[in-house]
């Protein structure tokens, strides 16, 4: 058996996230799918990070073990071809016994856009959320200082999380402002389910006025759900990149 590590690029607007779920569109489901039929036997793939429904990734990782032998790139094309053209492996590459796509990762990037045009192009709406309002971004890049660092993020998840370690190290959460863009760019070695996208939308309020930027670090003590922000849209959201 041989341990294969690939590196995918997909559009999510039309699947319900990456996990295979019974009678839904994943992108998990699609390759566990193409790979078993190239295969020929049972394949299971283990993926970096569990992307929510919509969201987008430049530079998920995930590896699975083939009994099938031959040239690596082939695998590669022949996998692309029985897949729709908005999941593309563009990378596949030999790994060891040992590598697990999500527990050998060493930190994950996500960045997320906020387009603050009159219009959004055509061509990036799929990829941004459409916020016309001013934001201050000193405000918001002082509230997200106070997320740098490890904490318990419970305030910053759903109500009813699927793990009880709700404690996670943020490396970096910063704001990047451009003439039509806001881009928050965060990462750190594990999130929680909707954890980016709330601190997304928390500090969209600081931008907005509704809240204080000290009142973002306040909001890691409550460990309550309601104390922070709305869980922003899925489609600003992109993966970047799995480092390991």
């Amino acid at each position: 058996m041989s341990n294969i590590k690939i590196t995918i690029q997909y559009d999510g607007t039309n699947y319900h996230g990456w996990q295979i779920q019974p009678n839904r569109r994943t992108i998990q489901g699609e390759l566990t799918r193409v790979l078993s039929l190239l295969a020929h036997h049972p394949v299971t793939i283990y993926g970096a990070g569990r992307t929510d429904a919509g969201v987008h990734a430049e530079g998920q990782v995930a590896n699975f073990f083939t009994e099938r032998d031959g040239d690596i790139q082939q695998l590669r094309d022949a996998i692309n071809g029985n897949l729709d053209r908005d999941i593309r492996v563009v990378r596949a590459e030999p790994a060891s016994d040992a590598f697990n796509a999500r527990r050998s990762a060493i930190e994950k990037i996500y960045r997320y856009r906020i387009c603050k045009d009159e219009v959004v192009s055509p061509f990036v709406y799929r990829y941004v959320y459409h916020y016309r309002a001013r934001l201050d971004t000193d405000l918001m890049r002082l509230a997200a200082s106070e997320l740098i660092g490890t904490h318990d993020f419970t305030a910053f998840t759903v109500a009813h999380a699927d793990t009880e370690d709700r404690v996670r190290t943020l490396t970096r959460l910063a704001v990047d402002e451009s003439a039509s863009e806001i881009a928050i760019i965060v990462a750190g070695g594990g999130f929680l389910r909707y954890m980016v996208r709330t601190i997304v939308g928390t500090l969209i309020d600081v931008g907005r006025g509704k809240r204080t930027a000290a009142s973002v670090g306040e909001t890691l003590l409550t460990r309550e759900r309601s104390s922070a922000g709305p869980t922003a849209p899925a489609c600003g959201l992109t993966l970047v990149r799995v480092d390991y």
